[in-house]
């Protein structure tokens, strides 16, 4: 009985459960029980050894060896040995014949990551051993054989380096057979929630510690980080934050001390009609301005469309709330209708109640709108006690 999707991802550890993820899950179960040469390309920290070892655990190769070789951390004067290996003599402190990844490999599958940082000259060993499973060790004659089913991974366009001349086209088109793009996380966000589970939960039960979770509030704001080190940077800081914090719970006061500190927010600081603002004003006078900027421009539109419906049907009155506008220092105040005090705070807490309820309780789409950071927003919940909206 063939393992459903679900089962194949919690058998090996793939996490994910976006569109993105399901295509690349559905195209590793139809290639794994192949021999087919596979490309795995992805930013760095994307996950790309565990599919490579999801490929090999799913195919016929599962009961031999895995062996994972980063062509990028290997010198390359030595490279060519680590991978045929060398015959006793060959150079300078050999002083005894080694196997390399492909005999130690045999039968099973050789993983070669970064393989995009292979010099030129060993590329056409490589094609060699891929297409007829004969090489020859540094310093020997001899032809050997090896049974090898390739994976290779690359953090770069193999097709931009072939096109620079740095990596050869025959190769390229022989790894290619398939081609598996692993997406970064910003590109499927709602996968984040399940890692931060995912890793909280295993470090925990690894370390023995109790820990009172992530509030809903600092997982939505992780979700809104651009996470530029993709899987491996978010496990990073999941493990940091549960020892930093001692096992507490964190709520998104807590998470803010842990985030970086350049503005890698998705949803952060968007360029917008509403900018710029002036660079000599502290960070909370320059959100209440922004703040103010997208009420006043809610009040305009709300008018403009009252008197569009008054001029259109004088005996029709619309029933909207308008709220009111706080002028800047150097505008000056309308007239207020009512006579009442302008209230800076109720005209914050209106827009930002807005904004949530237009987006359906979404805070990073609204903290977007807004013109403000996620951090910003959650701030302004916690001071005017909108937890609940």
């Amino acid at each position: 009985m063939e393992m459903t999707a679900e089962e194949f991802q919690e058998k090996f550890g793939i996490v994910g459960t976006s569109p993105a993820m399901k295509e690349v899950i559905a195209t590793i179960m139809k290639v794994a029980p192949t021999d087919v040469t596979v490309l795995i390309n992805g930013e760095s920290g994307v996950g790309k050894e565990i599919v490579a070892r999801a490929i090999h655990g799913a195919s016929a190769r599962s009961a031999r060896s895995v062996v994972a070789v980063n062509c990028g951390a290997i010198p390359e004067g030595i490279l060519e040995s680590e991978l045929f290996g060398h015959q006793r003599g060959a150079f300078t402190g050999a002083v005894e014949t080694r196997k390399g990844y492909f005999e130690i490999a045999d039968g099973g599958t050789l993983f070669l990551d970064e393989i995009g940082d292979m010099p030129l000259p060993l590329q056409v060993k490589l094609l060699r051993v891929i297409e007829t499973g004969e090489y020859m060790r540094v310093g020997s004659s001899a032809t050997q054989t090896s049974d090898v089913r390739v994976i290779a991974a690359s953090n770069k366009s193999l097709e931009d380096e072939v096109a620079k001349g740095f990596f050869r086209q025959d190769l390229y088109f022989r790894l290619r057979s398939v081609n598996l793009y692993i997406p970064p996380l910003r590109e499927r966000r709602e996968d984040i929630p399940i890692f931060i589970e995912k890793f909280s939960h295993e470090f925990c039960e690894r370390n023995k510690i109790v820990f009172g979770g992530f509030s809903r509030e600092s997982i939505e704001i992780l979700s809104g980080l651009e996470w530029p080190g993709n899987v491996r940077e978010l496990r990073n800081l999941v493990e940091s934050v549960i020892v930093l914090e001692r096992g507490n719970h964190v709520d998104a006061a807590a998470i803010e001390k842990y985030l970086p500190k350049s503005g890698a927010f998705y949803s952060g600081e968007p360029t917008s009609r509403f900018l710029p603002v002036r660079v000599d004003k502290t960070p909370e006078e320059s959100e209440r301005e922004l703040i103010l900027r997208a009420l006043w421009e809610i009040k305009n539109d709300i008018v403009d469309l009252k008197s569009f419906f008054q001029a259109d049907r004088p005996e029709r009155k619309l029933a909207l709330p308008v709220p009111q506008y706080v002028p800047g220092p150097h505008e000056e105040a309308e007239d207020s209708s009512d006579g009442k005090e302008l209230n800076l705070e109720e005209m914050e807490k209106y827009l930002i109640q807005s904004a949530i309820k237009k987006f359906h309780g979404n805070k990073r789409m609204a903290a977007q709108a807004l013109g403000i950071s996620m951090r910003s927003l959650y701030r302004k919940l916690q001071q005017y006690k909108l937890k609940d909206v």
